[in-house]
């Protein structure tokens, strides 16, 4: 896919690697709607990078957790591009949610929140993204490393991340040949703030790159994957080798 005039949805987008990616798409020539839920400010400075790059960028509000604001967030979304009656080329489902939850003081809530956000929000999108998505076009799931290799303390994020895996594999098949759905699995680019020396040094024994990846890494692999016309069903694993850790 050329990307240049072309039109992008990308969730989680105020901040981190979400930000990164929909500075990406703008520089390979994408208008880019940026949803965010709680980082307003962020979310208005990213949409002003994108501007200042002289691509057009729009702002949505919406809690992923809430299958109503999904919808309404699409509603949106095609009202913005409505002089289009195919406006969507590019879904990129990064926004998550991550927190310990160690199984010995595992909620029903906090499972469900996971499941909610990181599992059940791309599935939605995607559904509600079908009547908007033009031929050709690409949807990119960002998952995790944890979807394969769990950790011990993340059983809720893990499984949440799995599911989204599989997710990709299911709509895949279900969209093809039009649409291709793809994954990417990042390792450790970003540390969490809660996140030891300690914890990090064990983290990076097992990467023998040795080092973090960064955000732009990632962005640079949504960028492929929407290139690259003849890859679907495929997870993208950015994780410096500890796959082979």
């Amino acid at each position: 896919m050329v990307l240049n005039g072309k039109t992008a949805l990308v969730t989680g987008a105020a901040k981190r690697v979400g930000r990164c990616i929909a500075l990406a798409l703008a520089q390979a020539g994408a208008d880019v709607i940026v949803h965010y839920n709680r980082s307003e400010e962020d979310a208005h400075a990213t949409a002003a990078t994108i501007r200042s790059l002289g691509r057009r960028a729009e702002l949505i509000c919406a809690d992923l957790a809430s299958p109503d604001q999904i919808e309404a967030m699409f509603a949106r979304a095609a009202e913005m591009f409505s002089d289009s009656p195919q406006p969507l080329n590019v879904l990129v489902n990064n926004a998550s949610v991550y927190h310990q939850t160690p199984l010995a003081a595992l909620t029903a809530d906090q499972w469900d929140r996971e499941m909610a956000v990181n599992a059940r929000a791309p599935a939605l999108c995607i559904a509600r993204a079908i009547d908007l998505l033009s031929p050709g076009a690409v949807i990119v799931n960002i998952t995790d490393v944890s979807a394969e290799d769990p950790r011990a303390a993340l059983p809720a994020y893990c499984a949440s991340k799995a599911a989204l895996l599989a997710l990709t594999k299911s709509a895949a098949k279900a969209l093809a040949p039009n649409v291709r759905v793809n994954a990417i699995a990042p390792g450790a680019i970003m540390w969490e703030d809660d996140i030891s020396d300690a914890q990090k040094q064990r983290v990076l024994a097992q990467v023998p790159m040795k080092r973090t990846g960064r955000p732009e890494d990632i962005a640079a692999a949504v960028i492929f994957l929407c290139r690259n016309e003849y890859i679907t069903a495929q997870t993208l694993r950015v994780d410096g080798g500890w796959c082979m850790g």
